[in-house]
Order: structure tokens, then C-alpha cells, then sequence
């Protein structure tokens, strides 16, 4: 196994978190690592990721492919960097609304950052450095999901429950627009051809049913649908929660328990009832 180089890693950090050192004396540099983040994205946004070099960088810059390594390190760093700086775009919306439709408008404006810069949906793995940008919305989605009573599990949980959603939503589309640019075909010239493969499909009876009955010639839109369906679950288990906590009684006299501020369920009424426990455990 390669040993960890924790001097690269902080390198990342501070790439992405440095404060931006003050003007120097001198002439003002031509090239600046603004400059060559934003020259990345518009790179990225006609040719994707794939598309992504150094040296297509440079090039509309008027510098050469070295000049851009006096300000990153690397291909991954820049990546990191062109992530965050989009994710500026997505800034945090004010809270207006129910908890739910603030949730829906931060889903819909992560959604509509995918559509302006498809290439995020290239971006995988769990272990890249974020930004400053990124946590901010990060930071936006979890105060929403606080609010609602959620327990502190159960908020990050749902919070990484709809940001995989826009990510999968995202990247299936992405991959259905390479796959119509690669072939020349639409989606549904492309099964059009397959003919032969339909005509095998009496077989299924609950899949035959549903063709004849329509249920393929209009589909639901995949992100609507999607999207409802999430925070429906999301709704379902504050619900549950309040219910629950509702009916809590204390585990020594009966009565009703409070829900604690952390959102952490609570087995006593009282500090005595606790004490009262306590005592009885260790006379066992």
C-alpha cells in the first residue's frame, strides 16, 4: 500500500482554503490562478472532463503549459478547484418557506449547476478535498434538515440521501447524452431498431400489461418524480419522529419525556427519575 504523502494533502487544503495573499510590490502578474480555474471550467464545459488538458488551459490564456504549474500543482488539484468555484453559483438561498421547500430549492439550484456544468457529474469518488464553497452549501442543506427535530444521524443521512440523488440524476443524463453523441442516435431511434427484442416480450405479462396500458409511451420525468419521492421519505420520517416522540415516557415513573434540543431521544422525565435509575442498577 503507497504511503500517505501528508504533505500533498495539506498542499490541497491550503490550495483551497489559503487566504488570498495581498497585492505586491511590483507589476501585477498576467496569469493568475483565477484566471486559469475559470479558463479549466470553460475548457470543461464544451469537452467534459475527458476534453480537460493543461494544455488546452493555457492555450486561450496565451501561456504555455509550465507557466500554469506556478500556480497548480496538478491536474486533480484543479479539479478541486474548478468544483468549488462553480459551486459559488449555487449560493445560499434565504429561508423562506417550509423545510421542504427549501430543501426542493437547493435540490433544483444543484440540479441546474449539473445542467450549466455537466462535467461535475464526471467527478466521483468520496475522497476530494471540498472547498469553501461546497461546504457553505453543505452547511445550507444540514441547517434546514436541523431545524425539522431530525436526530444528528438521521440529518446527515438525509442530506447526503438528496445530494446523491442530484448526482445520480445528473450523471444519467450526462452518460444519455454521450451515448445519443457516440451513436448519432436518439434514446428512442435507438430502441426503435430493436424490434425483435419486443416481440419477446408476451412472456412478461406485468411488463406486457403495461405497454399496452401506456405506461411507457408518457414516463414520468426521472428528476420530478425522483425529487418528490425523497422528500416525501424525508417527510415520513419527521413524522415518525415527532410521533414517536409524542408518546415517550419516562422509563421510571411513566410520565412524559421531552425531546432534547440535539434531537437525541431521552429515557427519563427528570434528573431524580435519572438518579432514581441509577440507584437501582447499582443495588443489583
Amino acid at each position: 500500500m503507497p504511503k500517505r504523502n501528508n504533505k500533498e494533502a495539506n498542499d490541497a487544503v491550503e490550495l483551497l482554503w489559503g487566504e488570498p495573499s495581498g497585492p505586491k510590490p511590483g507589476p501585477k502578474p498576467a496569469l493568475s490562478l483565477d484566471r486559469v480555474v475559470r479558463s479549466a471550467i470553460a475548457v470543461a464545459d464544451e469537452q467534459g472532463l475527458t476534453g480537460l488538458s493543461m494544455r488546452k488551459i493555457a492555450e486561450p490564456l496565451g501561456f504555455t503549459t509550465m507557466s500554469l504549474y506556478r500556480h497548480v500543482p496538478g491536474r486533480e488539484q484543479l479539479i478541486d478547484l474548478m468544483c468549488d468555484a462553480v459551486l459559488e453559483e449555487c449560493a445560499e438561498l434565504p429561508p423562506r418557506g417550509t423545510w421542504r421547500e427549501q430543501l426542493e430549492r437547493s435540490a433544483r439550484a444543484r440540479w441546474e449547476l449539473h445542467k450549466r456544468h455537466p462535467w461535475l457529474a464526471q467527478i466521483r469518488g468520496t475522497r476530494r478535498v471540498p472547498g469553501p464553497n461546497s461546504v457553505a452549501h453543505y452547511e445550507h442543506v444540514l441547517r434546514i434538515l436541523a431545524e425539522t427535530g431530525l436526530r444528528p444521524a438521521q440529518v446527515i443521512a438525509a442530506a447526503a440521501l438528496l445530494g446523491r440523488f442530484v448526482e445520480a440524476e445528473a450523471l444519467a443524463g450526462l452518460e444519455a447524452v454521450r451515448a445519443e453523441q457516440s451513436s448519432g442516435l436518439s434514446e428512442e431511434e435507438w430502441w426503435g431498431e430493436r424490434g425483435t427484442l419486443f416481440a419477446r416480450m408476451d412472456r412478461y405479462p406485468t411488463l406486457s400489461a403495461l405497454w399496452r396500458a401506456g405506461g411507457f409511451d408518457r414516463p414520468e420525468d426521472s428528476f420530478e418524480f425522483g425529487l418528490a419521492r425523497v422528500l416525501d421519505g424525508i417527510e415520513v420520517l419527521i413524522e415518525r419522529d415527532e410521533i414517536r416522540d409524542e408518546i415517550a415516557k419516562c422509563e421510571v415513573c411513566g410520565g412524559p419525556v421531552e425531546r432534547s434540543h440535539s434531537g437525541r431521544p431521552r429515557a427519563y422525565c427528570s434528573r431524580a427519575c435519572q438518579q432514581r435509575a441509577y440507584r437501582r442498577r447499582k443495588a443489583r
